[in-house]
């Protein structure tokens, strides 16, 4: 029997292992800010994303443990348009085969979600050109590369791929 991935509202008791998934190493090197977020930040973070219309934190399960985050964020200056990203908590799974099956069926649950309980049209991504296994999956779901910039991070400067999909 295929594990379920769904995707649910983040509660307040995920609050601890979101920022534990989310300073973890593998996690920070493919996130636009790579330092390693206190309690006090995150806390606060959470109490205003948790707020914000705009924004929505949903927590991936996948057989039942959570084990990701999927975030999206309204852009205000696009109709029906929203920016979504996700990362997985690194130690989640005993294989690469699990975690990508779960990857591949929270990316479907993703789009899904934006679609129907969004009202999306147009879902929106960015990913640094180095993470080519997520460029590629995006890639498979019909995202369509929209543009590129560059964006500094620490002492780095790094390409950002602008992806974008329509949803009708």
């Amino acid at each position: 029997m295929k594990a379920a991935t769904v995707l649910r509202p983040a509660i307040d008791e995920d609050a601890d292992h979101i920022l534990a998934w989310r300073n973890h190493p593998e996690v920070r090197r493919v996130m636009f800010s790579d330092q390693v977020i206190s309690a006090s930040e995150h806390a606060a973070w959470w109490a205003r994303q948790r707020a914000n219309p705009d924004y929505r934190l949903l927590v991936i399960e996948h057989a039942g443990e959570p084990c990701g985050v999927v975030t999206y964020a309204r852009i205000i200056e696009r109709e029906a348009c929203w920016l979504w990203g996700f990362y997985f908590n690194p130690e989640a799974f005993a294989d690469g085969s699990e975690r990508l099956r779960a990857w591949a069926n929270m990316e479907q649950a993703a789009i899904d979600y934006a679609h129907g309980e969004l009202a999306c049209r147009t879902l929106c991504g960015e990913v640094f050109a180095f993470n080519t296994a997520v460029l590629a999956m995006h890639l498979r779901y019909r995202f369509k590369e929209a543009g590129r910039y560059l964006r500094p991070r620490g002492e780095e400067t790094l390409e950002v791929i602008q992806l974008e999909r329509s949803l009708g």
